[in-house]
C-alpha cells in the first residue's frame, strides 16, 4: 500500500442514499466502500452487488460479521462482487480456516474484525498464522465508554503482526492520523463522514489527515472521551432513548435545536428553597451543566 487508505462505513438502511453518499466520499477522497451491516440486513446483497456495479473502479468490502457458516457467507459476498469479506476473530477457528479457503476459491481477500476479543494481541497472532488478508482493529463505543482506549489497543496489535492493520471505532480526522502515525494502513471511518453535512468535505478532511499522517497521540481522560462520545449522539438515538428503550422519560427539551453535553450538578432542596441552586453556581465547573 502506497499510501493510507479511507475505508468509508455505509453503516445504513437505505440502499439509495448509500450510493449518494458513497459517491460524494469517493469524490472526497475515500478509496473502499464497505457495505455495513445494517445495510446488508437491510437490503441483502443487492447491496453489495448495486454498490460494485456502480464503483466498479473502488473495492467493495462487505461487513458480514461472519461467526458461523463462513464458507457459505464468504461465498455469497465474492459472487455478489465483494473484493473484501470482513468476518469476527471471535469466529471458531474452524470457521476462519472455511472462510479463508472460500476467499482463496472465490477471488476475495479475508479481513477479521477483533471487535470484544478479550486478548487481541494474541488472537491477532492467531489470525495472521491462518492466513487472513487484513486485521481490523476495532473497539466499540460501548467498549471506549467504559475505559477501552482503541489508540492502546492498535499500538499493541501493531507491533505483533505484519499483515495490513485497519483501525475503526469512532474515528474522526485527528484520530485517523494517529492511527495512520501508530502504523495502521487502513481507517475506517463512518458516522465521521456519513452523517455529516457534507460528505464530501469530511471525507477530503480525514482523507488530508491520513496522507499526512501528523497526528499526534494524546491520550484524553475518562471524562474528555465521555463528552466525546456524547457529542456524537443525535437526534434519532435520544427519541430511540426516550421512545423505545423508556430510558429518558419525562424529559424535554427546554431550548430546542441545541444541544449541551457536560457532568450534571444536581441540586436537592426543599420546596422555596432557592438558596441550593444559587449555592451550586459556584460548586460547578467549567463546562459542567
Amino acid at each position: 500500500m502506497d499510501r493510507p487508505i479511507l475505508q468509508v462505513a455505509l453503516d445504513l438502511l437505505e440502499l439509495k442514499r448509500a450510493i449518494e453518499i458513497a459517491d460524494e466520499a469517493i469524490k472526497g477522497g475515500a478509496d473502499w466502500i464497505e457495505v455495513g451491516t445494517p445495510l446488508i440486513k437491510s437490503e441483502g446483497m443487492n447491496a453489495v452487488r448495486e454498490l460494485k456495479k456502480t464503483f466498479r473502479d473502488h473495492k467493495i468490502v462487505a461487513d458480514m460479521k461472519t461467526i458461523d457458516t463462513g464458507a457459505v457467507e464468504v461465498e455469497m459476498a465474492a459472487k455478489s462482487g465483494a473484493d473484501i469479506v470482513i468476518i469476527l476473530g471471535l469466529s471458531n477457528d474452524a470457521t476462519i480456516a472455511e472462510a479463508i479457503r472460500a476467499g482463496r476459491k472465490y477471488g476475495c481477500a479475508i479481513m477479521a474484525d477483533l471487535i470484544n476479543h478479550p486478548d487481541p494481541v494474541k488472537r491477532a497472532k492467531e489470525l495472521e498464522e491462518m492466513g487472513v488478508d487484513y486485521l481490523n482493529v476495532h473497539v466499540g463505543i460501548d467498549q471506549q465508554m467504559i475505559g477501552i482506549d482503541p489508540l492502546e489497543v492498535l499500538k499493541n496489535v501493531v507491533g505483533s503482526v505484519n499483515i495490513p492493520i485497519a483501525a475503526a471505532g469512532g474515528l474522526d480526522a485527528e484520530r485517523a492520523s494517529v492511527c495512520i502515525s501508530l502504523g495502521a494502513k487502513i481507517v475506517i471511518v463512518g458516522s465521521n463522514i456519513v452523517k455529516s453535512r457534507n460528505v464530501m468535505e469530511s471525507a477530503k478532511k480525514v482523507r488530508e489527515a491520513i496522507d499526512r499522517k501528523s497526528g499526534t497521540y494524546i491520550k484524553k481522560s475518562m471524562d474528555e472521551e465521555t463528552r466525546e462520545l456524547l457529542m456524537k449522539v443525535s437526534t434519532p438515538n435520544v427519541s430511540d432513548a426516550m421512545h423505545r428503550a423508556r430510558a429518558m422519560t419525562g424529559v424535554y427539551p427546554l431550548v430546542r435545536g441545541k444541544k449541551i453535553v457536560g457532568k450534571a450538578v444536581t441540586v436537592s432542596t426543599m420546596d422555596g428553597d432557592w438558596a441550593k441552586p444559587v449555592e451550586a453556581i459556584n460548586v460547578a465547573g467549567e463546562g459542567d451543566v
